[in-house]
């Protein structure tokens, strides 16, 4: 479905409700369940920590998204992926070939290259604790208080700037929680999961929380060359938090946490043609290109037992001082461990032409420092300090026997490659919100941030015979660094208690890097490419009603995205990065939410974007290139479909004894969305609805809860993520989003 063609009543109806997102803070337990079905007169207020303090979500001049833990449910997410569809213009889904990377892309901006030299272009943070990977970052929500996704640059207040935007994850504070729950799901594909969440007073001062999960699944994919299953789960992850609070003007908060993952291949779908260079006969097509239906099979070349895993784990102290009524000091001190053990089949066949073994030891060390002013009327403001440094050590292994042939036989090829990236991180920022009259509301800051990167790289080819005299060895080292001046500005105007607009400019920052696949020496001399920079304007109104049953937000932005680090696919083994483009981005964003009765809530979100390049300088254009390859375009931005749509409705029916039945469902509806930078007609995904479905019974008093529920009712197939890698044996590989689905799950509240 194009943008003209969009259903004018989802459109017309997104418009007169000014759609804002059914939201809710989550409630201490063990009322947990309580806050989406009682009866209620006017929809709850949401807070957010946005700008680093707790605010109104309709006081923020901030385009941001809130989901508490009862919403989460309802989208029936099991991790951060299950946002899809509930936020305008937030394309998140499951990295490409990987069990535990995340790839987010947030008004047409994002990462999309996985490789580990590359910074990602959204924020992820977990209690305030910025994530510098994309691996480890597919978070499971098994303790989770309110997640916030921020839509545009966040270059003034957070740990690390941000291009695109900022998903904030925020897990339960064991002051604040007391009691506990204990949840069992079981599921289509051999779903089977446990979570529970335990909180107490340990004294006066102390409380202690311990939440944790066990989630399996058999995987979705089939082994057609044998009896197994790829695509398919098995996760440990653990949370200790320990509170303390000796005073009224002190608090602090230590956090430990750890993650275990073991899971089998992650398979995609070989989209075209694979093909082998035989030097003696030609181009020979191993394995045609797939169309039409897939069957969710897949074959490997990795023999039984090459999987991927991955150890995560971390600890952090947060700490808070009042230093008088009118000054906090607040400390945020961070460790983080990733191991990962990846090995992928790029182009998802029986055939080695892609396959790769990716094993990161990354470490990173980070300390925030904030001083927060409130005089209690007018005026507030944030200063503060960041620093981060993280180490990422890799291994990495391609092999591609099947990539070159002499008269029908294979030659034999290994590529390694050892390499280190340090990234040192330096920032201080100032942030001010004054109303300087009233209802009028001036908000300025200022980020100044030093970026360095240290990076070694060596890598050797093993050829077979008769082409051992091909063996060689390319190594480099490189050091260089990056500062930028990030400003924010808002102006907000109060028109009344419960409606608000607002016009802000922000800029944001991502740093330059070097290229983690310049395997030749020419690719060394070349290997570093620079930052990238966007300016996002932006006008927003919220609204809500005077009897408080229904809220609307709305935004249109305008993005000018300068330098964007394109990776392309240049020859056999060559794969430089570009700062190639300019981008011109503009689109519009309602939420909603309408108390329709007692216990029947209409909501819904509307996208509506257009990302376009104003330059793309790509040197594989000119005819007269010897790679020339016409079926390569920029006409279209990756991860960025023109509509994002979702209308959910659920009910509730209060029983007798005092339980509560409700139901609910929704459609998300996303345009058609092109996988790669380099718009492959086989990487594209056109127009698509999923539909879900799902009911619970809550028990009197809410002590118990069962839930059943189906993803994916029409049990579509679309494509999420794409390889393309076309100069190596013409791989473009396709990956999946997930089948119809249910599930039922049980939980306790005590």
């Amino acid at each position: 479905m194009s943008r003209t063609t969009m259903p004018f009543n989802l459109l017309s109806l997104a418009v007169a409700m000014g759609l804002a997102a059914p939201l809710a803070q989550a409630q201490q337990l063990p009322q947990a369940e309580q806050a989406r079905q009682q009866s209620a007169s006017e929809l709850d207020a949401i807070t957010v920590t946005a700008r680093r303090r707790s605010e109104s979500i309709n006081d923020v001049p901030v385009a941001v998204s809130a989901f508490g833990e009862e919403q989460l449910k309802d989208l029936q997410a099991n991790d951060v992926s299950g946002l899809q569809g509930a936020v305008p213009n937030l394309n998140i889904v499951q990295g490409r070939g990987s069990a535990n990377s995340v790839n987010v892309f947030i008004r047409g901006i994002g990462q999309p290259d996985a490789l580990q030299t590359f910074d990602p272009g959204v924020g992820m943070y977990v209690d305030d604790v910025y994530y510098s990977r994309i691996n480890g970052a597919l978070f499971s929500l098994f303790d989770i208080q309110q997640v916030e996704v921020l839509r545009g640059p966040q270059g003034t207040l957070y740990g690390k700037n941000s291009t695109g935007g900022a998903i904030k994850l925020t897990t339960r504070n064991p002051l604040d929680y007391q009691g506990g729950a204990v949840e069992l799901t079981a599921g289509s594909h051999g779903r089977r999961e446990g979570r529970f969440y335990v909180s107490g007073q340990l004294g006066e001062t102390v409380a202690a929380s311990l939440a944790g999960a066990k989630i399996d699944n058999d995987g979705y994919v089939h082994d057609g060359g044998g009896s197994g299953r790829f695509n398919d789960d098995d996760t440990v992850a653990l949370r200790g938090k320990l509170a303390f609070q000796p005073t009224d003007t002190f608090r602090a908060t230590l956090s430990v946490d750890t993650t275990r993952q073991d899971a089998a291949l992650t398979m995609g779908r070989p989209m075209a043609d694979l093909r082998q260079t035989d030097l003696a006969l030609g181009v020979v097509v191993l394995k045609p290109g797939e169309s039409g239906d897939w069957d969710r099979r897949a074959e490997t070349s990795f023999e039984a037992g090459k999987g991927q895993s991955l150890r995560h784990s971390g600890a952090s102290l947060s700490m808070e001082w009042d230093i008088s009524p009118q000054w906090l000091f607040k400390s945020i001190s961070a460790y983080r461990k990733l191991e990962t053990d990846s090995f992928i089949d790029i182009d998802a066949s029986e055939y080695e032409l892609g396959d790769v073994l990716v094993a990161l030891d990354q470490n990173q060390r980070s300390q925030e420092f904030q001083l927060q002013y409130d005089n209690g009327s007018n005026l507030q403001a944030t200063f503060g300090a960041y620093y981060m440094r993280e180490n990422v050590p890799s291994y990495q292994e391609a092999y591609a026997d099947d990539l070159f042939a002499l008269a029908g036989g294979r030659l034999s090829f290994l590529r390694t490659i050892d390499d280190d990236l340090t990234t040192t991180s330096v920032a201080a920022f100032a942030h001010m919100n004054w109303e300087f009259v009233p209802t009028w509301t001036l908000a300025a800051g200022v980020r100044w941030t030093r970026d360095r990167k240290q990076y070694d790289r060596t890598t050797s080819t093993f050829w077979g015979a008769p082409f051992q005299a091909l063996n060689e060895t390319v190594a480099f080292n490189a050091d260089a660094e990056w500062t930028a001046v990030t400003p924010s500005l808002s102006l907000q105007k109060a028109f009344s208690e419960q409606v608000m607009g607002y016009l802000s400019a922000n800029r944001g920052f991502k740093s330059g890097g070097f290229n983690g696949r310049a395997n030749t020496v020419y690719d060394t001399e070349h290997a570093q490419f620079d930052p990238e920079y966007v300016w996002t304007w932006e006008a927003g109104l919220k609204a809500r009603s005077a009897d408080g049953r229904l809220q609307g937000r709305a935004a249109a932005f305008v993005s000018d995205y300068k330098d964007f680090q394109a990776r392309v696919s240049q020859d056999v083994g060559t794969f430089p990065v570009l700062n190639a483009a300019a981008l011109d981005i503009k689109g519009v964003e309602f939420e909603g939410v309408a108390q329709l009765g007692e216990t029947t809530t209409l909501s819904g979100q509307l996208g509506w974007m257009d990302a376009s390049y104003e330059r793309f300088d790509d040197f594989r254009l000119d005819p007269s290139y010897p790679g020339f390859d016409p079926n390569v375009n920029h006409d279209h931005v990756p991860f960025s479909p023109d509509w994002t749509a979702r209308i959910a409705l659920q009910h509730g029916i209060p029983l007798s004894n005092g339980g509560m039945l409700g139901f609910g469902g929704d459609v998300a509806y996303r345009g058609k969305t092109w996988l790669s930078v380099d718009n492959r007609d086989a990487l594209s995904q056109d127009a698509y609805a999923v539909v879900g479905l799902f009911g619970v019974w809550d028990s009197p008093g809410y002590d118990w809860q069962v839930r059943a529920g189906v993803r994916n009712l029409t049990d579509k197939l679309y494509m999420t993520e794409g390889q393309e890698f076309a100069s190596v044996g013409n791989i473009q590989t396709a990956y999946y989003g997930l089948p119809r689905n249910w599930y039922v799950s049980v939980r306790y509240n005590f």
